[in-house]
């Protein structure tokens, strides 16, 4: 790439806020880019050239991506592209009101897994439940655990330091407490807050869509709007025990090569369920998610 160098913040249409080391620069993709790019996205790495005159800067080039999150394409096949370049997703989810869903923090997880991003879990509202089941649960399978609290200050200094330096992706299910969590983190991002529907106890997602903020201990963070149609593409059936970190070093244990982890005689993983290195619960996620990878259509149908 050449000209000027920088990382896309925000989309808005079809400007881009890009942060260069000379300041934020508004941009639109030009020529070639514009037509063999299929979407740039926050995270991006990207050149810049000034437009003639004008204000406004064109977009020449487009890095090589190191790690690209996605998610389906709501009633759809196919994906989109949400954030680029991300060194670790940070799974939030509230401890109570609204209940934590295991079954979607291991979904979500197992996304990350698979696009090859590192990940953490953190647990809000632990002023209101402590959840050291669930935090118990996460830590065996070889998460790093996080337990916070907005009201009470617990945990955020720990998570500002596990977030400095890096560029993080934070997701979860809506009403988890995201935006107030991450406005804590670093007062004045000035994300929007949603509020609990006294009624249905679901949050109301309030991010529109993905930001780029830079952090004051250095790196950025992604907020992103809820996932609520996070989809396991691009998984082969047989990959998924490799997204389960506990799982991953005893596939080669079993008998048989094609083992599934479901019948299959000598299976390592059956195995260590009965001798308390996998949870129950953690396996149960894994054979709901192989069903629905196994009843996936496949691209040609």
């Amino acid at each position: 790439m050449s000209g000027i160098r920088g990382i896309v913040v925000e989309r808005d249409g079809a400007v881009y806020r890009i942060a260069t080391p000379a300041g934020e620069l508004r941009a639109i993709l030009r020529g070639k880019v514009k037509r063999d790019t299929s979407k740039v996205v926050v995270g991006d790495i990207v050149d810049v050239e000034p437009e003639e005159g004008g204000a406004l800067y064109g977009i020449t080039g487009v890095g090589e991506r190191r790690t690209l999150l996605e998610r389906r394409v709501p009633e759809g096949r196919g994906t989109r592209p949400v954030a680029a370049n991300i060194d670790e997703v940070f799974v939030v989810t509230a401890t109570v009101d609204p209940a934590p869903i295991p079954q979607l923090i291991d979904r979500l997880l197992v996304v990350s897994e698979a696009n090859g991003i590192p990940a953490a879990l953190v647990l809000n509202k632990v002023d209101l439940a402590p959840a050291d089941d669930l935090a118990g649960r996460y830590r065996r399978a070889g998460y790093e655990v996080y337990p916070t609290s907005v009201k009470t200050g617990e945990g955020i200094a720990e998570l500002r330091s596990a977030l400095a330096g890096r560029t993080s992706v934070v997701t979860g299910p809506s009403g988890a407490g995201k935006s107030s969590l991450l406005n804590s983190v670093q007062p004045g991002l000035k994300l929007r807050i949603g509020e609990i529907s006294r009624k249905v106890r679901r949050g109301k997602n309030t991010t529109v869509g993905a930001v780029m903020l830079p952090l004051a201990g250095g790196g950025f963070l992604v907020d992103t709007p809820g996932f609520s149609e996070v989809g396991l593409w691009g998984i082969e059936p047989r990959e998924l025990a490799s997204c389960f970190p506990e799982m991953k070093p005893l596939i080669n244990d079993c008998k048989y090569a094609d083992c599934r982890h479901v019948s299959e005689p000598h299976c390592a993983i059956r195995a260590a369920l009965a001798d308390g290195r996998i949870a129950a619960n953690r396996l149960a996620s894994y054979h709901m998610l192989l069903t629905e990878l196994e009843s996936e259509p496949k691209e040609w149908e």
